[in-house]
């Protein structure tokens, strides 16, 4: 049987997820409340943050999407 993913065993996913959160906290000035478990942070706060990563990840995936499509441009050229 495979180990139990968790807390102890995280997913590369998981841990990439991990280190943006904490890399868009730092550039917000709220990783000092995340660092004590986030129960000081807002709702406000956290949607900052969480909001931020999803702007991050979508530029990345259209980042790679342009590259993508200009290595198969030149492929076919």
């Amino acid at each position: 049987m495979s180990p139990k993913k968790g807390k102890n065993n995280p997913t590369p996913a998981e841990d990439g997820r991990e280190k943006l959160k904490w890399e868009t906290a730092r550039e917000l000035g709220l990783d000092d409340d995340l660092a004590e478990g986030g129960d000081e942070l807002t709702v406000r706060e956290a949607g900052k943050i969480g909001g931020n990563m999803v702007k991050k990840l979508v530029k990345k995936g259209e980042q790679e999407i342009a590259e993508a499509e200009k290595g198969f441009k030149e492929g076919t050229e």
